[in-house]
């Protein structure tokens, strides 16, 4: 019997990135951008209200290194776009080569200087509306943060490290500001067929499940009609829901999926820039708690709830509603993800009993647990200090990256 195995994974793969893709947003109308650049440390959305904003053009280079540069974009959804959900797509010049850190990332306020999302790679559109009326007109201001890329343990980028030796040269081009209709059936096929593809990659290749799957994709790219692709992601992911039904079998273990994002409190950026990183991220998950009420998402630091309470306010109000809701689970009861080489017993204890108060007092939420996936080397003293602190658990990865007495488990 002739094998295709290869032939047709690889053709699943390419109908994904250049067949389904680009196929998510249909219409689109370009924003009309205009720019303010600060070349210092940022400012208050207060102030970019305000400011004074120059016509920019999509192609044209902004960000030198440590910069800030607010864009303020403007447009009228079209009366043909009555009933679409209508989303802001921006590529502030992304570009995930650069490492950790060394990404553009922005922030999208609404024209009230209210935070609605964070732009990121995996992250460039904004929602706006899910059933436009069509003659809306759209005021967007965007913070976009260029941090330039420095990967310390390889020597690279490290002049980028204080600002008399960074430079001034722009770092990012504005590739993209568009209004856009985001295509509801492509963008479900799309997570449908990714969750196929990577379980099909990951199963034994006797399984005869995994070759089921594949030709659940096989034929649901099929009937694809290849110039009308939105029109036809209905019925395909109609082929494809047999197999995403189908449970593995009686005796699989059920694995419950929760959200997170590891934000280093201080790490390749300065200080400041945490808490707009911090920002950018709780307002996006804000934004999907509401969007997705079966999320759960877990975030640990008191210290980043407090820079939200003190700098972001109306980010902070979002993240108790949804802690409130039960899409927010503050985890770890520590200030931070503490190092767990170099401090005291004093100091850690400290570490569990404000972090543990601040989510009392200002969440409502007793921590049971010690959350530090990516600390490096653990204390012995870490069981008493918890168990004294009231923990009931103890969570990280890092001990498996120990070359000496590797643990016999990942996590």
């Amino acid at each position: 019997m002739h094998d295709d195995r290869h032939a047709v994974e690889e053709r699943i793969a390419k109908f994904i990135a250049e067949r389904l893709r680009p196929a998510l947003y249909g219409d689109r109308v370009p924003l009309e951008v205009a720019a303010w650049h600060l070349p210092g440390e940022p400012v208050p959305v207060a102030d970019a209200l305000r400011a004074e904003y120059r016509p920019f053009v999509t192609g044209g280079s902004w960000g030198g290194p440590w910069s800030t540069t607010w864009f303020r974009a403007t447009a009228t959804v079209p009366e043909r776009w009555a009933g679409r959900r209508v989303e802001a797509l921006f590529d502030l010049g992304f570009d995930l080569s650069r490492g950790p850190g060394g990404q553009a990332e922005g922030l999208v306020h609404d024209a009230d200087g209210t935070p609605l999302e964070g732009l990121h790679p995996h992250n460039r559109s904004v929602p706006l509306t899910l059933r436009a009326v069509g003659g809306e007109s759209v005021c967007l201001l965007v913070e976009a943060a260029a941090n330039p890329p420095i990967v310390g343990s390889a020597g690279i980028g490290t002049h980028y490290g204080h600002r008399l030796t960074a430079g001034e040269e722009d770092l990012f081009r504005l590739r993209r500001a568009d209004l856009v209709v985001r295509e509801e059936d492509v963008w479900q096929l799309i997570h449908d067929m990714e969750v196929l593809d990577e379980l099909m990659r990951e199963l034994p290749l006797g399984l005869p499940r995994r070759h089921e799957i594949l030709r659940a994709l096989q034929w649901a790219a099929d009937s694809v009609p290849p110039r009308r692709v939105a029109a036809g992601a209905a019925a395909a992911r109609a082929i494809l829901r047999p197999v995403l039904d189908r449970r593995a079998h009686d005796s699989a273990h059920t694995i419950a999926a929760v959200g997170h994002a590891h934000i280093d409190s201080a790490w390749l950026w300065p200080l400041r820039e945490t808490v707009r990183k911090c920002a950018r991220t709780f307002s996006t998950m804000a934004a999907l708690a509401e969007e997705y009420p079966e999320l759960v998402f877990a975030c640990s630091s008191a210290q980043s709830y407090a820079w939200m309470r003190d700098h972001q306010p109306d980010v902070f109000e979002r993240i108790k509603k949804a802690v409130a809701d039960g899409n927010w689970v503050p985890v770890g009861g520590m200030w931070v993800e503490a190092d767990g080489n170099l401090p005291g017993g004093e100091a850690l204890a400290r570490q569990l009993v404000h972090g543990r108060r601040f989510f009392a007092q200002e969440l409502g939420v007793e921590t049971d647990g010690v959350w530090l996936p990516d600390s490096f080397g653990y204390t012995a003293a870490y069981p008493q200090l918890a168990a004294l602190a009231g923990a009931r658990w103890f969570l990280t990865q890092k001990l498996s990256w120990n070359e000496t007495n590797k643990p016999p488990h990942h996590t």
